[in-house]
């Protein structure tokens, strides 16, 4: 039985001062690939070489056209992803940037469904899964939508909540989630709540689920769910429109040169592609025949895949075990997720104390994404959320920024209980 926190308050201030006298400087901001496995793609420095110029389709890949993208790599990923290879765009580097442009195209000019460019409607609404991904927010948010927190649980978003929303108000035109290994929670998506999701009555005949499946193929163990086959779903449910599917090799390959899907009904299709045919005369075929050439097949991926899970898993193994050694015996300051696949740990701390955690952590020498990032405008109501982002870390410094987390979390409530 442990005593009071805030009858250990000294000993947690003494504590913190002998951790702040290492002078370390650590970093779990953001979810970005370490450099071994960055280094897992390095053979994409010596292709595509001297190889065939023309695509499996018949044309030079050297030149202008293939905007649809090299059918080699959509074969590969349309089979890892479930969704056929003419479904599936293989476009630029990034899939944050199809987001951003499908968001202004439907702004601009609106959608296959849709009686007006979203941009010309009274008012605009998202709805934003919490704790949930903050660039997605941001890109909403530039746009002037209002942004909707709804709560993200163990088998996906609230979607009897959601589907109490959409049925009602027409202003709201669509909804951000990441289905498999969510940001920050690692949650995945059930089938019935993707159901839910494709079928729901919505009062905008436009409303479009942006559905970001970026972690579908980043496991943490051994024997990872399917990607839910969701334009087939959505075609069932009679709303094959509803569904514009985004991911990319980001954190496959090289994190800024990889390659980013796109993949809708063939209405969708013909719309991205007509709008995107004035902003780009074809992708970046040489950079996908090296992803096809370098990855091979399914297969391929799937064991390029487990080298990235040898190197990513102890690393939140230490970070659970450390959080658990720490704070395993105080369940009412802290708890966090323990995560299947992904990027993230979603860490819960007592209400009122996150930022001060945060701040805490900071001048320990530990950098944390900041307290609120996890909610709409950078919000959090409860301000207690915090991402966790150790895959940059080494398992040591892994194991050291969660000595010094947990130091910060129990300081914060002492203090928040002693005052």
């Amino acid at each position: 039985m442990h005593s009071p926190l805030g009858e250990q308050l000294p000993q947690l201030q003494a504590e913190y001062a002998a951790q702040q006298a290492k002078g370390l400087k650590l970093d779990l901001t953001r979810g970005k690939p370490a450099p071994e496995q960055l280094s897992l793609s390095d053979a994409l420095m010596e292709l595509p070489g001297l190889v065939p110029h023309v695509s499996d389709e018949g044309f030079d890949i050297r030149n202008y056209g293939g905007g649809e993208g090299l059918i080699e790599l959509r074969r590969i990923f349309g089979e890892l992803y479930g969704i056929p290879p003419t479904q599936l765009l293989a476009l630029a580097n990034a899939s944050l940037q199809l987001m951003h442009d499908a968001l202004m195209f439907a702004y601009v000019f609106g959608v296959p469904g849709g009686e007006k460019p979203w941009g010309k409607e009274e008012k605009l609404k998202f709805i934003c899964p919490v704790p949930g991904y903050d660039r997605h927010f941001a890109i909403t948010e530039a746009l002037g939508f209002e942004l909707i927190p709804v709560p993200m649980h163990d088998d996906g978003p609230d979607a009897d909540m959601i589907a109490e929303l959409v049925a009602n108000d027409s202003a709201i035109k669509g909804m951000w989630i990441v289905p498999t290994y969510s940001n920050p929670s690692g949650a995945t998506t059930s089938l019935e709540v993707a159901r839910k999701l494709v079928s729901m009555p919505t009062a905008a005949p436009d409303f479009r689920i942006f559905w970001d499946d970026a972690y579908a193929l980043h496991p943490l163990t051994e024997n990872p769910p399917a990607s839910l086959p969701i334009l087939e779903l959505a075609a069932e449910a009679g709303n094959p429109d509803r569904v514009f599917f985004f991911a990319s090799t980001s954190k496959i390959t090289y994190a800024g040169s990889g390659v980013a899907f796109f993949a809708a009904s063939p209405a969708n299709l013909a719309w991205l592609k007509q709008r995107m045919a004035v902003q780009t005369i074809g992708p970046d075929k040489i950079n996908q025949l090296r992803h096809a050439l370098h990855l091979k097949n399914p297969d391929g991926v799937r064991a390029h895949m487990a080298k990235h899970r040898d190197i990513l898993a102890p690393k939140f193994a230490a970070m659970d075990r450390v959080l658990t050694q720490r704070l395993g015996d105080y369940p009412e300051v802290a708890t966090w997720t323990k995560p299947e696949g992904g990027y993230f740990i979603s860490l819960d701390v007592l209400p009122g104390t996150a930022a001060r955690v945060v701040e805490l952590a900071k001048g320990a020498g530990v950098a944390l994404t900041p307290a609120g990032s996890t909610w709409p405008y950078g919000k959090d109501p409860n301000d207690s959320n915090i991402r966790l982002a150790p895959s940059m870390a080494t398992v040591p410094q892994v194991e050291a920024s969660a000595d010094i987390l947990a130091t910060c979390i129990l300081l914060a409530a002492a203090k928040t209980s002693g005052s």
